[in-house]
């Protein structure tokens, strides 16, 4: 009798991924057989990248880390809610970072299972030495000529100084 694969979904806009966002895809295969990696277009976000050049990165960040075996990058525009349903997951895989994040995740995750009654919402945190780190942060310190090469892998940090020294 074969065992039901566990699949979740880690969505995010992802720009740029950080290392934050690692931990988190390494901590969800960890609990998890498969997990889609989603990139969400949010446009409405003003990105710094654009929506084919954040999946890129990630894909090659995910390959870099070898977990291309059983995390696989896709693009999505719409309700996450619809998408999960679409792939047949079990849960959806969100970060938090602080208690200021809670509350905005909290009202997310009601929604998606108001939408998605099956699908599960699972808190994760990044490693300690992440838990301070967003995307945000990255750009701001980027724009400021700070030094980022600790906070996103090598490949992401010569994309944002490529970008910021446009």
């Amino acid at each position: 009798m074969s065992q039901q694969q566990r699949i979740a979904i880690y969505p995010g806009t992802f720009d740029p991924v950080t290392n934050g966002h690692i931990s988190l895809i390494e901590r969800g295969l960890n609990l998890f057989d498969r997990l889609y990696v989603a990139v969400a277009r949010s446009e409405a976000k003003d990105p710094m990248f654009t929506y084919d050049e954040r999946i890129e990165m990630v894909r090659q960040v995910v390959a870099l880390e070898g977990y291309e075996d059983r995390a696989e990058v896709i693009g999505f525009d719409g309700l996450l809610a619809n998408l999960a349903m679409e792939l047949n997951v079990t849960a959806i895989v969100r970060g938090l970072r602080a208690v200021s994040d809670f509350e905005f995740e909290f009202q997310m995750a009601l929604m998606n299972r108001k939408l998605a009654r099956d699908i599960e919402t699972v808190f994760l945190m990044p490693a300690l030495s992440w838990v301070y780190l967003s995307s945000t942060i990255v750009k701001d310190v980027a724009f400021h000529g700070g030094d980022i090469t600790s906070l996103v892998p090598e490949l992401v940090a010569a994309a944002i100084v490529k970008k910021t020294s446009r």
